[in-house]
């Protein structure tokens, strides 16, 4: 029985993917990782099956057409046998000693008949424009030794999200929650962070820092350009997010994760806000209107919370009439250096 399924959704990764493999290997005969190449045109592939010839036992390798990170992670969830699943980036990697860690304490879980739901780590953003590295710690926010609910998670500061790196849920409740992610789309992160959520019922944060979070390549979807670029597919994603819950749904949860829920949508609608602000165009201006006549017909109820909270409020009044490319640079860098991305 595995443990653990990690998915590695790969495109053209060849420079760098043997670093994040090797980190998952460590987790011997407990772990599968699932490597999808994603329409590959270096030696991605090449690579991927030299892991699985090696390690036959450990090593899967899909090959597919190109569909986009969302479609290597639903690709890798399909082929996933592991008791608990975890996307891993192909640029990004585990910490040894930390995965140990985590092993053990799921074997405790296993044999105690406790498993929980979904398991809490901490992540490492390692930027590489300042060579610095910053951890993202839930210590101040969920209790440490034992499995506890959504009750007991405390509220969060703007500056903290429940990133995808932080989270690896129980593969049978991820299936039961019916996440599937966009093809083609980037910022799908988002979704796998959030719509899941409503069916994990019992967490358990481990204190270790587990995941690195490489910042830095010029092609990568966080960067600024990219993301003033992609301005559609953030709205894109801020739509799939409220298709996924009524305001009425999301008050009938517990308190905790009610609040998180309402947390998570509040940030990435203001993310949505600023790049779709960034540039001025009457298509731009046409697209973020059209946006919000979905979400007004889609919920009224939660329409009204977005659209009249006191960021949403500031961004729209101010983002055209700035032209506001200075403003999102501005709050990106904000962002940067309170740890957002």
């Amino acid at each position: 029985m595995k443990i653990i399924s990690f998915a590695v959704p790969c495109y053209n990764s060849a420079e760098y993917m043997r670093k994040c493999v090797d980190s998952l290997l460590s987790g011997g005969e407990d772990v599968e990782v699932i490597i999808v190449n994603d329409g590959s045109k270096d030696g991605t592939l090449e690579i991927a099956r030299g892991y699985a010839e090696k390690y036959p036992d450990i090593v899967k390798v899909i090959d597919k057409e190109n569909g986009g990170h969302g479609s290597g992670v639903n690709a890798g969830l399909k082929e996933a046998t592991g008791l608990y699943y975890k996307v891993v980036d192909s640029d990004d990697w585990l910490d040894t000693e930390a995965l140990k860690e985590l092993l053990k304490t799921i074997k405790a879980h296993l044999s105690a008949g406790t498993l929980p739901d979904l398991y809490v780590t901490n992540f490492i953003y390692d930027r590489v424009w300042d060579n610095t590295h910053y951890v993202s710690s839930y210590e101040k926010k969920m209790p440490q030794g034992r499995i506890f609910g959504w009750n007991e998670v405390d509220r969060f500061k703007f500056s903290q999200m429940l990133l995808m790196h932080a989270l690896m849920y129980k593969r049978e409740k991820l299936l039961e929650s019916g996440t599937v992610l966009p093809e083609h789309t980037f910022y799908v992160d988002n979704i796998y962070a959030y719509k899941p959520l409503p069916f994990m019922k019992t967490l358990f944060y481990l204190n270790v820092n587990l995941y690195h979070y490489f910042i830095g390549r010029i092609d990568q979807s966080v960067n600024i350009n990219n993301m003033v670029a992609r301005y559609e597919q953030q709205q894109l994603v801020m739509r799939e997010m409220i298709d996924s819950y009524t305001w009425n749904e999301i008050k009938k949860l517990p308190k905790g994760l009610k609040r998180y829920m309402w947390h998570s949508l509040e940030v990435i609608m203001l993310n949505t806000l600023f790049f779709t602000c960034a540039d001025y165009s009457d298509e731009r201006k046409e697209n973020l209107k059209t946006l919000w006549r979905h979400i007004k017909v889609r919920d009224k109820k939660l329409y009204k919370k977005l659209r009249h909270c006191s960021y949403a409020t500031a961004v729209n009044y101010l983002g055209w009439r700035l032209r506001g490319y200075v403003m999102t640079k501005g709050y990106y860098l904000l962002c940067k250096k309170i740890k957002l991305g």
